[in-house]
């Protein structure tokens, strides 16, 4: 029977040895064996397995959520399904909106026109224009936290927000 090392199924599905040793610790993705040094190896059936649980991470699906359909016998729920459809939609609502803020932006600056000083109501006036609700300007910034923190530092202070509200506003951001 073929087996994988640890290397091997990194190598072949893109992933880190410390996301599959992490998928191991909380029981995503367990280790089907031991070599006589400790190492872990995996059969045929973990690399299906896994294969599985990159085709979910890929469809947005979160690990606590791709844990308990492999509990369940390995079949996502309409109802976990339609939740991350109804979620994808909105990311994307949020991506449209911030697309077509950041056109006006660019425009402006082709234009000719010296940007205006954008302070923190500025920004947040502009963000409700484009139709964003708090619900998703809470999603931006924890994406934006999530995706480049010192970026989403430099942002905050280039808006003239206080040290004090940038450090609540990161948080919230990342506890979100």
């Amino acid at each position: 029977m073929k087996t994988y090392t640890i290397s091997e199924l990194g190598r072949e599905f893109g992933l880190s040895r410390s996301t599959l040793l992490y998928y191991d610790r909380i029981g995503v993705l367990p280790a089907s064996g031991r070599t006589g040094s400790g190492y872990r190896t995996y059969t045929e059936r973990e690399r299906r397995r896994l294969e599985r649980v990159r085709s979910f991470r890929e469809a947005g699906l979160t690990l606590k959520d791709i844990r308990a359909v492999l509990a369940s016998g390995g079949r996502p729920g309409a109802k976990l399904l339609e939740r991350r459809m109804r979620e994808a939609g909105e990311n994307l609502r949020g991506l449209r909106n911030q697309q077509r803020l950041l056109a006006g932006m660019l425009n402006r600056i082709a234009a000719g026109a010296p940007p205006p000083a954008v302070d923190k109501k500025l920004w947040v006036e502009m963000l409700r224009s484009a139709g964003m609700d708090d619900q998703a300007m809470n999603r931006w910034h924890t994406e934006f936290e999530r995706r480049a923190p010192q970026g989403h530092q430099d942002f905050l202070a280039s808006l003239g927000i206080s040290e004090g509200e940038i450090v609540r506003i990161r948080q919230w951001s990342r506890k979100n």
